[in-house]
Parts: structure tokens; sequence; C-alpha cells
């Protein structure tokens, strides 16, 4: 079934990422169909938590194609993300020559055997049948001139070797960049992009994908958890909690064998879903009964 098929509107998006444990709503399901469809890369910006990530995972699985992650950083370059010589090999390969006495020119060295292949030359080179959907995670941690090194990439489905030439996909990925905005990306990398802002999940949604993600928890400890998590975001915390972490702090109510948020449950797991000891401290001045709801 080609993709045109399986993933007609936005509608069948919601459906089928649904039936893989992912639940979004009408605006990110119309940037990813887009995205798909066109196809053309697709930024997704919104605070640590909210499912960017697990949206690219989850479209790789209804898609039933590899999922292709480049994890960012700062001072990532071409070796990390696109290709690499294989020194060793090549080193080998010159020692063989001068031991059979034969002559070895400096362009066999450089050839497609001893390339070493990272995320961006992989995905652009899957054959498919379907496109693999490339994450190119955390892009803000990178610096301007990667951004400007995936230009070429993102536009036209090209890299170019210099030692080889222009290399072309056969089947354009589907490109996800991810950003948690640290820092402002640069136009001419938006330009090329769709844009999907993902905010913090309402109440109501939060909880249903709680539950979806835990269902063994109880539906009464995946809604008060959901609720605190909606509280401890009105505070002043460095980093307001996002789904990830609601998630998290159910796994480890149950572990505990809590089955209703109290305030000890509360001071027993806050360390599941807040990170800094200056959030815990304002949280504590609060009380742990106020984060339960009671």
């Amino acid at each position: 079934m080609s993709i045109a098929d399986r993933i007609g509107s936005p509608q069948d998006l919601i459906a089928g990422l649904a039936e893989h444990d992912y639940l979004t709503e009408i605006g990110l399901a119309t940037a990813l169909f887009c995205a798909v469809r066109l196809p053309q890369p697709l930024l997704l910006e919104g605070e640590a938590g909210v499912g960017k990530t697990q949206a690219a995972k989850a479209l790789a699985t209804l898609l039933d194609t590899p999922l292709i992650r480049l994890q960012c950083f700062e001072g990532i370059d071409a070796a990390e993300a696109l290709y690499e010589w294989n020194y060793p090999r090549q080193l080998l390969g010159i020692r063989l020559a001068e031991a059979r006495g034969a002559d070895l020119a400096e362009e066999s060295l450089f050839s497609r055997e001893y390339l070493v292949e990272r995320p961006l030359l992989r995905a652009l080179e899957h054959q498919g049948p379907n496109p693999a959907v490339l994450l190119i995670d955390e892009i803000d941690r990178a610096d301007e001139e990667f951004e400007a090194f995936l230009f070429e990439m993102l536009a036209e489905s090209t890299v170019t070797v210099p030692e080889i030439g222009t290399l072309r996909a056969t089947i354009a990925p589907v490109v996800i960049l991810t950003s948690n905005r640290t820092r402002d990306l640069h136009d001419a990398l938006k330009r090329r992009c769709l844009y999907h802002w993902i905010d913090y999940p309402s109440l109501e949604h939060a909880i249903s994908i709680v539950r979806l993600r835990v269902p063994s928890a109880s539906p009464q400890l995946a809604a008060q958890i959901a609720g605190a998590v909606q509280r401890l975001r009105g505070l002043d915390v460095q980093k307001p909690p996002g789904v990830a972490e609601a998630i998290d702090w159910v796994h480890a109510s149950m572990l505990l064998g809590i089955d209703r948020l109290s305030a000890e449950a509360v001071s027993q797991t806050l360390g599941s879903v807040l990170k800094y000891r200056e959030d815990q401290d304002l949280v504590r001045e609060q009380g742990y009964a106020w984060v339960a709801g009671a």
C-alpha cells in the first residue's frame, strides 16, 4: 500500500498515529501530513517534553520505515552528520598494495569502499519502498555553520562529497527537525521548512496521553498526575515539566505502589518530575498538598 493510500488526509494520520500510541491534534497532524506528502522538511518547536521527538518516531512506525536520528550538539560537523573516511581501512589498503608491489591510485582510496555513512547520508541513500524518516533532533544545539551545511540537503535532497561528487536521494526522506528554542534559528533554514509549534496539551488531552502510554495506571492516578504537572507549570520553575515527565511520574508512582497522589506521594516522587534543586525548593515552599490538588 502506497503512502498516499495509507495517509489520504490529516484525519487518517491522526487515526494511524493513535494506533501506534501517539495522540495528536489536527494542527500537528496537518503539518506532518504535508511533510510526508509534499514532501518538505518540517521544523517542530516547543518546550522539552511535549512530544516532538516522539512524533517522528511514531510517524516512522506508521510508515513502516526506518527512523534515522541525528542528535545535534555544539560543534557537530560533517564527520558526525554526513560521512567520514575509514582511515584504518585506507591505511590497510596502502600496506597491502605495498606488500604486493602494486601501485595504488589516490582516487581508489577515496571511493565508496572506504566511505563511512553517517545519518544524513544513510537517509538519502535509503532504498525504500517508503522514504526514511530523518530526525534532526535539537537543531538549536548546533551552530549556524551547521545550519548552513544542511541547506543543500533540505532544499534538494542532495549532498556533496568533494572526493566523489554530488549524491542525490532516490527516494527523498521525510525530514523532521526539532528545536527547544534555546536560540533562534536562521531565517534561511526556516524558509526551507514547514513549521509547527507544539504547545503543552490541555488537561484532558494530557490525561488521554498518559493513560494511553501507561495503560496499567489507574484512571485516578493518571488524572491526578496530569493535573499536578499542569499546576507545576504555573510556578516559576526553571524547567516546566511536560507530558514526558508526567509519564515518568506515573511509572515511578506505580513502582512504589502509589495508586493515589497525596502530599506524601509527591514528596517521595518529586525527583521524577522536577530535576533542579531550586524547583524542588519552590514546590516545598508552595506545599506538597497543593501539588497533589488537596
